[in-house]
């Protein structure tokens, strides 16, 4: 059943880099930042102004998913590159919030050799890691913004990722082209129909195969998105699947769409599409670490898991 929410804001409020430059940044949902964008990227771009939109919980297709995801990733990818790209580093493997890296917990392996393909991939941060640990890797992502953002990083660091314009439900690849598929907090909660995607994953993947991927903790959809004391006040089932989405007020277009599973269901979806579950992480909040990042922070990850990475071969 449809139902309307009153939520705490998701991390971060889309912005549309190609709408009118202003002082801040308000959504609907009473959500604010400012924005400092990148020099190097088009003149005239800097803080701008995005939908006013309503957040409710109910069903969405596939097709809709797709079609409010990208742009809102074209419009949110100077915001987020901005933010939080000196956290994820230039050619840098950040598996969550929490600041854990690749070189950290080694869930993908050596891959050094190896054909490497990220899901999600934004500006390509983590494929540039693996490329500098001696793979061959590719980034896919939905939105174009994002992968001008990792041409920009191509150039600035020299280590260059090529990189496609495609949706992990239709993966533009060749049966058994890699031997590694990664995802960090990337395309995954933004499918509807997740079983294709984990079955397109295990298509492009070779026999033995390597699949790894960071997405919220599942428990997380219990609590609101709020970095305090109230984010940890379960406020709505863990077993409601009913994806999280956002509507334009002016328009009632779906414009941001996430999806929930749980772990039960993450196992079932693995186990159907041939995957062999070898890892699951939950990790701690480290000691110091004191970043916010949307409801992510200290105040929560001293008592919940905020991060779930999966390690699975195939």
């Amino acid at each position: 059943m449809d139902q309307a929410i009153t939520p705490a804001v998701r991390p971060e409020a889309p912005v549309d880099p190609f709408g009118p430059t202003g002082p801040g940044i308000e959504t609907g949902i009473a959500h604010s930042l400012e924005s400092s964008l990148d020099p190097g990227l088009d003149p005239g771009l800097g803080t701008t102004s995005g939908p006013v939109v309503r957040a409710e919980r109910r069903t969405v297709s596939e097709a809709e998913s797709r079609r409010a995801n990208g742009p809102d990733w074209d419009r949110y990818a100077d915001e987020y590159q901005a933010t939080h790209g000196p956290f994820l580093g230039e050619a840098g493997f950040v598996w969550g919030p929490e600041g854990l890296t690749e070189a950290d917990l080694g869930v993908l392996g050596d891959v050094a050799g190896k054909d490497v393909l990220e899901l999600g991939s934004g500006a390509c941060q983590c494929s540039r890691w693996v490329n500098t640990q001696g793979g061959r890797a590719l980034g896919l992502d939905l939105s174009g913004r994002q992968l001008l953002h990792s041409r920009r990083l191509d150039e600035q660091t020299g280590v260059v990722v090529p990189a496609v314009q495609a949706t992990a439900t239709d993966l533009p690849f060749a049966d058994g082209s890699f031997d590694v598929v990664f995802c960090s907090f990337g395309a995954l909660q933004f499918v509807s129909d997740i079983a294709r995607a984990i079955t397109e994953t295990a298509r492009v993947m070779r026999p033995g195969g390597r699949f790894a991927f960071s997405i919220t903790h599942p428990t997380r959809w219990m609590f609101p998105d709020d970095p305090g004391a109230e984010g940890l006040i379960a406020a709505q089932s863990y077993w409601d699947r009913t994806p999280y989405v956002e509507v334009d007020d002016e328009t009632g277009e779906v414009s941001y769409v996430e999806h929930h599973r749980t772990l039960g269901d993450w196992v079932s979806i693995l186990a159907g599409a041939g995957f062999r579950i070898t890892d699951l992480v939950e990790p701690e909040w480290p000691e110091g670490h004191e970043r916010i990042w949307g409801g992510w922070s200290r105040t929560r990850g001293l008592l919940t898991p905020g991060t779930a990475i999966f390690g699975a071969d195939l």
